[in-house]
Parts: structure tokens; sequence; C-alpha cells
């Protein structure tokens, strides 16, 4: 990468920074509590809707729908139900989620479950408000454009923030390419945080999403511009209750205290890096969803520590404040502090049985990873270094040699 990229780049997200401060951030409607996800009959019928989409995963489908389900019979409510959305949601999905919306006279959305429902109802969503559009074309930054049926987001994990955020991510099924639609119009109206709704989830998953929640909040501390006083404070909150509950909740998944303060650090880093963007971390482990199907928040829990070691300096700074506020370290340099956070990372990784690193990466396939990565980054994202190619092999073949 040529010095004078570079200077465009930051250029790009220094006045893309000044654009933002005139964008129509919100935040959704904030559902939370034991028991709290009995209220979306409620909710829906206070959108005047009479029949709603309910997107969902066949595990979900099973085990936690029907009883969402049933209130809404109760109530008097109709529904169409899709739950065939798999791991990393793709165009067709998508689109086969739209065509069974429009078939059955739909007027807005439930989407429940981890972030992959999410993302392929607002993919839907999007497709349905721009019925002349395709996904491709939608790709990127604010090209949605208008505004979505209303959505009601009911996460069943807490690690996507997908409930708060501007994005849907998808991939193309014959290119393994994964793109994001990231447009303010995508943030859903409500978000339902009910603890009694992950009380079922397994260790591995619960570690894996909690991992990837804290990537969130991380990468976008971590940005050097885009962030306000309210996401900087909102990534903190999130990182120190992560920090707090994730363990405690990987070992017992009946603490609905720690479950339910998951969900709320989930919610406040999704907020955070919607505001402030996220960083090569995503970049790099987007790739692996759409090569690999690896799961996005395993990818990223794997990914974080290695790049966060990579900034080196640019990031001591940062990373030291957090060291400081999770009570990790409080005494010496910068650096030391900041390692010190890295290796608790690690560390925490190790204790929930998290792999270091990834076996399964073809060599063939590196060049790919990299131009997608860095077209997806690059100039976007306001990270602390920018990667050129050598760089970005680099963190690769890291992530390749710890496994």
């Amino acid at each position: 990468m040529t010095t004078l990229q570079k200077i465009y780049d930051r250029s790009f997200q220094a006045v893309f920074n000044l654009g933002a401060r005139f964008l129509r951030w919100r935040r959704p409607i904030l559902v939370t509590g034991a028991g709290c996800s009995g209220q979306i009959p409620a909710l829906i019928k206070r959108e005047a809707i009479e029949k709603v989409m309910v997107v969902t995963g066949p595990s979900v489908g099973k085990r936690i729908a029907p009883r969402i389900l049933e209130a809404l019979e109760d109530s008097g409510l109709s529904y169409e139900l899709f739950t065939e959305v798999e791991s990393n949601p793709s165009v067709r999905t998508v689109e086969r989620i739209r065509d069974l919306y429009r078939e059955g006279g739909c007027q807005g959305f439930v989407a429940i479950g981890g972030g992959s429902p999410m993302d392929a109802a607002k993919a839907a969503a999007a497709l349905i408000a721009r019925p002349r559009a395709t996904l491709g074309s939608m790709a990127g930054l604010l090209k949605v454009g208008r505004s979505i049926s209303p959505f009601i987001a009911v996460p069943t994990t807490a690690g996507t923030g997908s409930e708060t955020t501007i994005a849907a991510v998808v991939t193309d099924p014959e290119t393994h390419h994964k793109y994001a639609l990231m447009d303010l119009h995508l943030v859903p109206k409500v978000a339902v945080l009910d603890p009694e709704l992950t009380r079922a989830l397994p260790p591995a998953i619960t570690a894996a999403t909690g991992m990837d929640a804290l990537t969130h909040a991380v990468e976008a501390y971590l940005c050097w511009t885009y962030n306000t006083k309210e996401s900087l404070r909102l990534a903190e909150e999130a990182v120190c209750g992560i920090f707090r509950y994730l363990e405690r909740a990987y070992r017992d998944g009946g603490d609905m205290d720690a479950r339910g303060e998951m969900l709320l650090a989930s919610y406040r880093a999704g907020f955070a890096f919607t505001r402030a963007g996220v960083g090569n971390v995503h970049a790099i482990a987007h790739t692996l969803g759409g090569l690999y199907n690896t799961p996005h928040g395993l990818a990223n829990a794997v990914i974080l520590p290695i790049v966060l070691e990579d900034y080196g300096a640019a990031a001591w700074h940062k990373l030291a404040r957090l060291a400081e506020l999770t009570g990790l370290k409080s005494q010496g340099s910068d650096e030391e502090k900041a390692r010190a956070f890295i290796a608790e990372i690690r560390a925490m990784n190790r204790r929930m049985d998290i792999p270091t690193g990834f076996s399964n990466i073809r060599e063939e396939d590196i060049p790919q990873m990299i131009r997608w990565a860095l077209a997806e980054a690059n100039p976007v994202y306001p990270v602390p270094v920018i990667y050129d190619e050598k760089r970005c092999e680099h963190v690769i073949r890291r992530v390749i040699a710890e496994a």
C-alpha cells in the first residue's frame, strides 16, 4: 500500500466522520428482564400489525420459537414462519424469506435467534423496501435508503448485537463472498432482551458469542475516529461486563443475572460498533465465514488477540485504559497494561476451550482472503493500523501457525 493510498483512506475516514455527525442515529426501543418476551404480542399490536413474519433457525425454531408463536396465537395474531436460516445466511435464504413475506401478506418482522436470523430478516426487509434492488447493489454503506417494515429483534445469544446494529451480513453461495449491508434504516424498531431465552445455550456457543461481543466493543473502542462520548462509554461498559459475567454464564447456564448482563453487554457493544465501526479482526473473520462456514463469533475470538498484538504501540494507550477499567492492571507502562489485557483475552479463550488458531485455511485461499479483507476494511474502517497485503497475510499466517 502506497503512502498516497493511506492518506486517501485516512482522509475518507475524517470526512465520513464529519458527515456522520449529521446522520439520524438511533437505538431500538429496549425491553429487558426475565420473561419479557411475553410482551411481544403487545409490541406487535402497538404497530397495528395483523400478520407478522417470524424468522429463525432450525434449533431455535424447535426449542424457543414455539412459546412465542403460542403467545401470538393466543393474542389472535397471524404469522408466517421461516425456520431454515443457516449459520451464515445466504442470498437465496434471504430471497426465500422475502418471497414468503410477500405471499403471506405480512406487515412486519420478528427475528428470533442469533445474528444469522436477524441478519437474514434485515436483508429480506431491505429487499422488500427496495423491490427493484439486489442485495449486491445494497452492500456497503447507506445504500438501502428507505425505511423497512416494523422489526422486532429477539436475541437468543449474547454476542452479535444485531438487535441494535445497522448491519446485515449475507453470503453469496457461488463466490463464497461474505458482505454487509450497512444502513441506519436496518436498525430494529424494538430489541427484546429476555435472559430466559438464553438459559439452554450450550457453553461453547455462550463462549464464542460472548467473545464476539467483546470483539465488537474492543474494535469500536480502538477506532481512531467515528467514536462519540456515548459510544466510547458503552464500549467500556460492554468490555467490563463481559470480563465480569461471560465466564459465569459459561460455567452456569442457569445464572440469569449473568445471562441478563451479557445480553446488555452485547447490546452496548452492538451500539458502540454501529456508531464507531469495527476493524481488521472482522474483515479477516468474514473471509473465514464465507470460505469455510466458520461461525463468526469463533472466528473473532481466535483472531482478536492476534490482531491486537500485531497493532503494537498503535493500540497500547486505549488497551491500557481497558486493562485499568477491568481491574487487570493499574500500574506500569501503557505497553505493560495493554499486554496484560491481551493476555487475559487469550486466557479467557483457553479457559473456555476456544482454539488458538485455524489449521483448515488452505494455502490457495490466502490471496482471496487478503483481497476480501482489504476491500472490506479500507477505506471505511478507521482502524489503528491500515493493513496492506503483506501485513494482512502476516496475520493470516499467524492464525494458521497458532492452531
